[in-house]
């Protein structure tokens, strides 16, 4: 158990090191990117079952990592979650990857996360 939890912590350093080299020098922020209307989102939306729920959080992540895969390369970009109560989720991008993702047809707002002091 001990060993199998050290290989996972391995792993996701070596894609974070990835990720680091392929992104470079370039400052990432945490955005925000919610998405145009989606009829399947709303319909699964309004299932509050167990199921529901689950099918919506499903189709939610799967959704929202086509289109990240769709628009960058791996490794230069890191998705942090999706937001079932809103048709978005959030994402560790660049500046100029935020650019990209505004001009997605899929793609209704990108707004970088404000720190609230």
């Amino acid at each position: 158990m001990e060993r199998e939890r050290l290989c996972v912590c391995v792993r996701e350093r070596e894609r974070e090191r990835q990720r680091v080299v392929a992104m470079g020098d370039q400052k990432t922020e945490v955005y925000f990117v919610f998405m145009n209307f989606d009829p399947k989102y709303e319909r699964l939306h309004a299932d509050r079952s167990k199921e529901g729920v689950e099918e919506l959080d499903t189709y939610l992540s799967k959704k929202h990592d086509r289109l990240l895969e769709k628009l960058f390369q791996p490794n230069t970009y890191k998705k942090k979650s999706s937001l079932a109560i809103v048709d978005g989720f959030s994402v560790e991008i660049t500046k100029e990857q935020a650019a990209t993702l505004r001009s997605a047809k899929e793609v209704r707002v990108v707004e970088k996360n404000q720190e609230l002091a």
